[in-house]
């Protein structure tokens, strides 16, 4: 019997490490991401919805944001930006950020960071500020790198350390030891959401 055809999408998303979890999250569902846009933040995105739900209408598109903690809840952010996807539209909301999705693999993601299990939250979707959440984690990393490449060097403006982004995309996308999908997805209704709506593409 023959193999059934790889499903190939467009992408769109805020940044770089956006991109490693929506090509993982393909991965696991079968697909396979052929081009990403945006990676200019979520102004960006919003920007230019409109094209790619336009784009939508000839081939499968993936647009991914973040709720953020300015937004009550998803489905109005949904209305707002795109009241009309697409038919291979799947426009999806990761509550409140994508570090939430990140720390529903609870035990991958202490054994990365060198922290004690029980310090990640077992419902991340209900953070108000994941990213800080997360910072907060390597801040009490018995890892010396973590420490230094995810935190931010003292008096510096930066929010996030100079090696935040490599450290998460480097656990994301170690299929071994690294993020499972299946595993967040059983605390992240928001990722479960997302990889439905990517299985029903497939």
């Amino acid at each position: 019997m023959p193999h059934a055809a790889i499903v190939r999408l467009s992408a769109a998303v805020e940044g770089d490490v956006d991109e490693a979890v929506l090509r993982r999250v393909a991965r696991h569902v079968g697909a396979d991401i052929n081009v990403v846009y945006g990676k200019r933040g979520k102004a960006h995105l919003k920007e230019h919805i409109v094209g790619y739900n336009q784009a939508a209408h000839f081939s499968p598109w993936v647009v991914l944001v973040d709720l953020d903690q300015d937004a009550e809840c998803a489905p109005p952010l949904r209305r707002a930006w795109l009241p009309d996807p697409a038919p291979q539209m799947c426009f999806r909301i990761a509550v409140r950020e994508l570090e939430s999705w990140i720390m529903g693999d609870r035990d991958r993601l202490a054994c990365f960071l060198r922290v004690p299990v029980a310090r990640v939250p077992r419902d991340p979707e209900s953070e108000l500020d994941p990213k800080r959440t997360l910072l907060n984690l390597a801040r009490v990393s018995r890892h010396l790198g973590i420490r230094s490449d995810m935190l931010p060097r003292a008096r510096s403006a930066r929010a996030v350390g100079p090696l935040y982004t490599s450290r998460l995309i480097e656990f994301v996308t170690d299929t071994e030891k690294g993020w499972r999908p299946d595993v967040a997805q059983s605390v992240c209704d928001s990722l479960a959401r997302c990889i439905r709506c990517l299985r029903n593409m497939t």
